[in-house]
């Protein structure tokens, strides 16, 4: 049984690290045609942009997350009805909460850019980003949510040739928009939009397929009022950890502007690229094991659900120190990928790889960590695992800057993150403790 659950995880999280890091391949490709060809201004323009794009990815994370979890939950009861009638709740959610996203950032937009600091040509090169995919916001929602949806229908490789798709679609228009049309980060949003549209469209047709297990028809689309809070406590720490993420980003982009300048700005923004490769295999590790989780939880099988949280840690962690080391080996050839010219811009790159990123390992502990909670139904500790990470993160950011400048700035994300692994890990411990307990004490009873 052992080797079955293992064999289980491999099987659900492979395609889905896979899906995951072609998904950020729209993030990571634009990076470098940014970096390439319209320089570190380009690269700061998109940088001040994307905690508002982060926003609405966390929103597309909520419904999608919280959706697959509760609906694979009601799956391992045997409830079928009610996990299609989630599907259906978590779709039409997708659609209604479009309008307000798009209208309320657009309306800010202008505003959330200056406080960061963006001055001249760096605001302008933002805004040209944000309009385009601000008003493409369904398509960015339905595109993150919909991997997260696939997966928990079953149909994991498939949720990986979705991203597939998308991702060459975005390449190619990249390099139309950008090298050969020179429109900039017009021309980078475009690529984004158009792809994320695809995506969408493909995965909610395959709902209405007889490929899908929860196949859906016209009939059932409409949303259970009753079910959409259950949703969001599940997928509430998805959306903060975007809503965490793109606090940092923008917190980080006005330190930077005060104690540095946009040069800086953009060498953050290389280094938020390096690490997406990171981020989003520990995120795909994590959602590999949430339905798994899930099931397990809904079947009572803590056995299965300890054995899942094991291997998803150690690939997570593990990987995550070997990539820290190669990085720091390699600095200046992962640096040039996104500019190879502007020499300040890769310095200042490679400064923040030594400074910035050395505990980068905890934070797949605090991704997975995280991912059991919301699997096991305990959204407000996934929440405070998520939180916990921009609260105890917000101190380090006040005072290391006031003592070190710019060094103080770098140095405040690895430090708050070994400070907030320490306290999880010891609520983590207590608590599959305590279930492990729950779990044998029927057996104490009976015998």
């Amino acid at each position: 049984m052992s080797q079955s659950i293992y064999r289980q995880f491999w099987r659900y999280t492979i395609p889905t690290v896979a899906a995951m890091l072609v998904n950020g391949l729209y993030q990571v490709v634009d990076g470098i045609f940014i970096g390439q060809y319209v320089g570190a201004d380009g690269l700061a323009g998109i940088n001040v942009a994307w905690p508002i794009i982060g926003t609405i990815l966390g929103i597309g994370m909520l419904v999608g997350v919280g959706t697959g979890a509760l609906a694979s939950i009601k799956q391992g009861e045997g409830d079928n009805s009610s996990a299609k009638q989630i599907l259906a709740t978590g779709l039409m959610l997708l659609l209604i909460l479009t309008p307000v996203v798009s209208i309320t950032l657009y309306a800010f937009a202008d505003d959330f850019l200056l406080w960061q600091g963006a001055q001249g040509r760096v605001f302008e090169l933002g805004l040209q980003y944000l309009h385009i995919l601000i008003f493409a916001s369904v398509f960015t929602l339905g595109s993150i949510a919909m991997p997260f949806l696939l997966r928990n229908d079953d149909s994991p490789n498939l949720a990986t040739l979705l991203m597939v798709v998308g991702a060459v679609i975005n390449i190619a228009l990249d390099y139309v928009f950008i090298v050969w049309l020179n429109w900039e980060l017009t021309g980078a949003a475009l690529a984004t939009a158009f792809a994320q549209f695809v995506v969408t469209l493909l995965g909610v047709g395959y709902f209405f397929s007889s490929r899908a297990k929860l196949r859906l028809s016209r009939r059932c689309i409409r949303l259970r009022a009753d079910f959409v809070p259950k949703i969001v406590a599940i997928g509430a720490s998805s959306f903060f950890m975007y809503a965490y993420g793109s606090v940092m980003i923008a917190l980080h982009n006005a330190l930077f502007a005060q104690y540095g300048s946009s040069i800086l700005i953009g060498a953050y923004a290389i280094l938020g690229y390096i690490v997406t490769v990171y981020y989003l295999t520990a995120e795909g590790i994590a959602n590999g094991m949430q339905p798994l989780v899930s099931y397990n939880h809904g079947a009572r099988n803590q056995d299965n659900i300890n054995k899942l949280l094991k291997v998803a840690m150690s690939a997570a962690v593990l990987g995550g120190l070997v990539f820290v080391v190669i990085l720091n080996l390699f600095p200046y050839q992962f640096v040039s990928v996104f500019n190879s010219t502007d020499q300040e811009l890769i310095d200042g790159a490679v400064w923040g790889i030594r400074l910035h990123m050395f505990a980068l390992f905890l934070d797949g502990f605090l991704v997975v960590a995280a991912a059991y909670y919301q699997a096991v139904n305990r959204g407000s500790k996934a929440m405070f695992v998520t939180i916990g990470n921009m609260l105890v993160q917000l101190p380090f950011l006040f005072i290391l800057p006031k003592l070190w400048g710019i060094t103080g700035v770098w140095l405040a994300f690895p430090l708050s993150n070994i400070a907030l692994s320490l306290v999880v890990l010891t609520m983590l411990w207590k608590d599959i403790q305590r279930a492990n307990q729950q779990s044998y004490q029927p057996a104490t009873v009976v015998g």
